[in-house]
């Protein structure tokens, strides 16, 4: 007997699904399967994870993908166990061991290597990352034996904790937290650190803890939305507004949000602010005297200067009718 194939109807979906990505997964594979879940008809993430890690991966459904970008820049926390006196291709566990030395450093060696890894560092991108050169991902030169030139990056790690250590026996490791502002390579960091003992290192373990404000406690995971009925999948997404948790929020009226909406400044009394998120009673939103006041929906984000309200990403009207349709 043939068996049919069913195709999911897509809708618009609009928010952020916090998941705690699973091992053994891409994000890109993460991302379409919880779209799939969704039936969403647009989706995006906020910067990867390799497949060999898990944890915050924070999933822009909709509208929300118009800011994700805002969240790449975040600082992230990671816990990682080094393994220590093995070296790998492709500095994980992943890649094939291309070298073996013995561990003979002291923990008072430890300490002082940490501490030179914490601050301002610059760090030499490895081979195997989507990073390009000359419009070619690095890891395509990897994967064909060439190694070519690249140019160390700035980078911060803002805090180098850690959190268990074992130097003696078949696996020596270390356990470590690294709070790291954008760009920080972790499978770097660990292969670095065991350099600087005189022994080299490889990740066996990458988890990410937290992404700017969003941390693992709120994560879902996709057996969990797998589980779901469609009606709490959906209430599993937090609003998109969440995005802009660091802008200034401006309210405008309803005549203010429609010519907002239209890509017209607006003048008022604002002080100058470089990140706002401008809020509107919405398209068709009307309350009378016996009605409560509609709830403030995003509009979008712009800045303010000079007394101008100056637009920059914005909500179609027909996305803020979808969300408000959503919320009642």
């Amino acid at each position: 007997m043939q068996r049919l194939s069913t195709r999911v109807q897509r809708r618009p979906v609009h928010g952020v699904l916090l998941l705690d990505k699973p091992l053994g997964l891409s994000s890109n594979q993460a991302l379409q399967k919880a779209k799939w879940l969704l039936r969403a008809e647009k989706a995006g993430h906020t910067g990867t994870l390799d497949p060999l890690a898990t944890g915050v991966l924070p999933l822009c459904f909709g509208a929300a993908t118009k800011f994700s970008q805002l969240h790449l820049d975040a600082d992230k926390t990671y816990e990682t166990t080094v393994r220590l006196g093995v070296k790998t291709r492709t500095g994980d566990a992943e890649g094939e061991v291309i070298e073996t030395r013995p561990v003979t450093c002291s923990v008072g060696q430890v300490v002082e290597v940490l501490d030179r890894f914490t601050g301002p560092i610059e760090q030499v991108p490895p081979m195997h990352s989507a990073l390009k050169k000359d419009g070619k991902p690095l890891y395509e030169y990897a994967r064909d034996g060439e190694t070519v030139e690249r140019e160390a990056r700035h980078v911060v790690i803002h805090e180098l904790e850690l959190l268990d250590m074992q130097l003696q026996g078949e696996a020596p490791q270390l356990r470590l937290r690294v709070r790291c502002s954008k760009g920080t390579y972790i499978r770097t960091l660990g292969e670095d650190i065991g350099e600087a003992l005189g022994c080299g290192g490889h990740l066996i373990m990458l988890r990410r803890t937290a992404t700017g404000p969003f941390d693992e406690s709120q994560c879902t995971t996709l057996e969990a939305l797998e589980a779901d009925s469609e009606a709490q999948r959906v209430a599993r997404l937090l609003p998109v507004d969440i995005l802009l948790g660091g802008h200034t929020p401006v309210a405008l009226d309803a005549e203010g949000a429609g010519r907002f909406l239209s890509g017209v400044r607006r003048r008022g009394n604002w002080p100058d602010q470089g990140q706002v998120a401008v809020f509107g009673p919405g398209p068709g939103a009307e309350s009378s005297e016996n009605e409560p006041s509609p709830r403030p929906v995003l509009l979008g984000s712009g800045h303010t200067q000079g007394g101008e309200l100056i637009p920059g990403r914005l909500l179609s009207p027909i996305e803020i009718q979808q969300i408000l349709e959503t919320a009642t």
